[in-house]
């Protein structure tokens, strides 16, 4: 026992050390991938444990090879882990879905890259710091969500898109009617078909969670003319 304890904490890349390490790799980014899912996201445990346990991998290969061949003294053991912090960038990106007027996956991207960042810490033998790390981004992900919810209740963006029947050139009765719901509307676009005398417009409006819109969608209805009243986040004209 106490010979399997030196390899797993040696500083040397040995089988039964490298082999604990990319179970650790692993279990920590599955925990921080199953956040992930619960909230939604196509990237879940699978993919934070592999992104997690491939960036330990490329870590004890940074070591292993100027052990091995070239000695500590002469090579390089972060040349090939700092290729992981760049790389990982691109599959990053892969996890933000960009939306005309919505933005989605930032935080998952932000979390792949900090996972990979786990990894090369497990595979230089940083475990405390890695638990540590992991721990924190648990924390990020569900405490501080919840703070950022309860500080900012009005600060989700919303579009209410209004068709209309007619070519409007007075936005104002509609805007009345945001505001009698206590809805701030921060911007509007507005499209015309002239051929079919239509008129869309996408209202950007901020509101509170507990903002009553089927209320607020028959006070609109009111105005006449209404084809259609949609509520998304998503700005698509």
């Amino acid at each position: 026992m106490d010979e399997l304890l030196a390899q797993i904490s040696s500083s040397n890349v040995t089988l039964a050390g490298a082999i604990f390490k990319l179970l650790l790799s692993l279990f920590l980014g599955a925990i921080v991938g199953l956040e992930r899912r619960q909230k939604g996201q196509i990237a879940g445990m699978r993919t934070f444990s592999l992104i997690s346990m491939g960036a330990t991998l490329a870590m004890l290969v940074s070591i292993y090879i100027p052990q091995e061949y070239m000695g500590l003294k002469n090579g390089d053991p972060g040349r090939i882990a700092a290729q992981v912090i760049s790389g990982i960038g691109f599959l990053g990106a892969g996890a933000i879905i960009q939306m005309k007027g919505s933005v989605r996956g930032l935080t998952t991207a932000a979390g792949i890259w900090v996972t990979a960042c786990i990894g090369l810490s497990v595979g230089s033998g940083m475990y405390l710091v890695a638990l540590g790390a992991a721990l924190l981004i648990l924390m990020v992900f569900r405490l501080l969500d919840i703070v950022e919810k309860h500080l900012l209740k009005s600060a989700e963006l919303k579009i209410v898109r209004v068709k209309i029947g007619r070519i409007v050139t007075d936005a104002a009765p509609y805007r009345a009617c945001f505001q009698k719901f206590r809805v701030h509307v921060c911007d509007q676009f507005l499209r015309y078909d002239y051929a079919q005398s239509v008129t869309t417009i996408n209202f950007m409006v901020r509101s509170k969670d507990d903002t009553d819109f089927v209320a607020l969608f028959e006070e609109i209805h009111q105005l006449g003319d209404i084809h259609s009243l949609t509520l998304t986040n998503e700005l698509n004209n």
